[in-house]
């Protein structure tokens, strides 16, 4: 049976242009439905637009600047848009592979996500296996020290694949440190990265001219809100994990690994009651992040040494 929380796989229409080509995700889908009955506003839906034509731009501006690219998918609902804004950006094909660095402790429903779609969207899948903990800094307290897994996962797969850039799908407003970031941002050449020297990006002209050997990470979500993600995954009919959606009471937020992400108070079981719950709580988007409840520096640390 069809999970109604999972829309089927989407097929180019390859019509008009790729900023505004949409996707066919199959007939009577509840969130297309909602959209067609105008649950979103004019004023939000362009407002959408103009998100996603920027992050189109963004996308084709890292692809023509760097031979060698990859994306990370962390299986999560902003890499999840930033996959479907690359198939759009590139007439329905990820032309780079999404890149998956595995701790081993993801969700069932998280891995059953990623060996379905993987497939469905035809992606380029490339996974790798974390260091064990015990080869991560012991200075890190206990739940950012296991998530700098996938930092050094990350830098290993950097140098086996000699990637140029990596695109990553962080916010500014899901947490301080990364209010910090620029769109392409260069990073040392241990994937370091030093927030106090940063280009300036200012009108939406982008630094992508750097010195050989910078590694970069490009960010196309940057300048988008939990909110919005949530709207455009409600507009686009985007498949989700379904933690994201209330069960007893409770549903996740924000997803990592079993061991340090908890769940929220909550009873919104659709798109559209999160939504409702986002434009209220004063709760953060990361409360159920352990590590964000540790030392006041750790996740800015993490995030220098080259976290995501």
């Amino acid at each position: 049976m069809q999970n109604p929380l999972v829309p089927p796989s989407p097929q180019d229409s390859r019509s008009g242009p790729a900023s505004e080509r949409r996707f066919d995700s199959g007939p009577a889908h509840p969130y297309l439905a909602a959209r067609r009955n105008h649950s979103v506003t004019d004023e939000s839906m362009n407002h959408l637009d103009a998100l996603e034509a920027q992050s189109v731009y963004i996308l084709r501006e890292a692809f023509n600047k760097f031979d060698r690219l990859g994306m990370l998918w962390s299986l999560g609902k902003d890499s999840n848009v930033m996959l479907w804004l690359a198939k759009k950006a590139f007439f329905g094909h990820v032309p780079f592979p999404a890149l998956f660095c595995d701790t081993g402790k993801k969700f069932p429903e998280m891995y059953a996500f990623q060996h379905r779609y993987s497939v469905e969207w035809g992606l380029n899948f490339v996974r790798r296996d974390c260091p064990p903990i015990e080869e991560i800094d012991p200075t890190l307290p206990p739940a950012a020290r296991s998530a700098a897994r996938k930092t050094e996962a990350l830098k290993r797969l950097i140098a086996e694949l000699d990637l140029q850039a990596v695109i990553a799908g962080i916010r500014r407003d899901e947490e301080a440190t990364r209010a910090k970031e620029r769109v392409f941002s260069p990073r040392g050449e241990n994937a370091e990265w030093d927030f106090r020297d940063q280009p300036p990006e200012f009108w939406d002209q982008f630094k992508t001219d750097f010195a050989p050997g910078t590694h970069i990470r490009v960010h196309p979500l940057l300048h988008w809100t939990e909110l919005d993600i949530w709207l455009y995954i409600q507009r686009e009919g985007i498949p989700l994990v379904p933690l994201y959606f209330a069960r007893d009471g409770k549903r996740y937020r924000s997803l990592g690994d079993m061991d340090i992400t908890n769940p929220i108070k909550s009873d919104a079981d659709t798109i559209e009651k999160i939504i409702a719950e986002l434009r209220t709580t004063k709760v953060a988007e990361r409360s159920g992040r352990a590590m964000d409840h540790e030392s006041e520096d750790a996740f800015e640390r993490l995030r220098s040494a080259g976290y995501m």
